[in-house]
């Protein structure tokens, strides 16, 4: 019985250190990837507002794209109804998550492409470099440098 005791214990023991409890960079990457389904879904709806609600809404907000760096957010978002007028337009996003890297707790660097398919004007491809930061424990889109193929 005292053998059978202790090789439950070890085998507990075991199982228990093998099962890792979620990390914070583990939680953040989770929770960043749940943003950026969410907004793949706003965009091919058409919902651009919705859209760029992951986005910092400062007038710090930087975008830079082939027409150079946009400050702000009001300005960044006039910029995508001005670039993307309907839905035709918007079509549908996906995006292909290459890396993220957690340089600081509150910061996050994610790198990717996305696809926009568009059967009426053509599809358009290209990639992007996002930097996020935790601001008020929620994730937001601080810089975005996209540029298309």
């Amino acid at each position: 019985m005292r053998y059978f005791s202790i090789l439950a214990f070890v085998f507990l023991s075991l199982t228990t250190f093998g099962q890792q409890k979620e990390t914070t960079a583990d939680k953040d990457r989770r929770a960043i990837l749940l943003i950026l389904k969410q907004q793949t879904a706003d965009w091919t709806a058409g919902r651009v507002e919705r859209f760029m609600n992951a986005y910092w809404r400062s007038d710090s907000l930087t975008f830079v794209g082939k027409a150079g760096i946009t400050y702000g957010y009001k300005a960044t978002l006039a910029n995508y109804k001005k670039r993307y007028p309907s839905r035709a337009a918007m079509g549908k996003l996906k995006f292909d998550i290459l890396q993220i890297d957690f340089p600081a707790p509150n910061l996050a660097y994610v790198i990717g492409a996305y696809h926009l398919t568009r059967p009426q004007v053509g599809n358009a491809n290209g990639h992007f470099t996002l930097l996020w930061r935790k601001i008020r424990g929620q994730w937001l889109i601080v810089s975005d440098h996209s540029s298309q193929d």
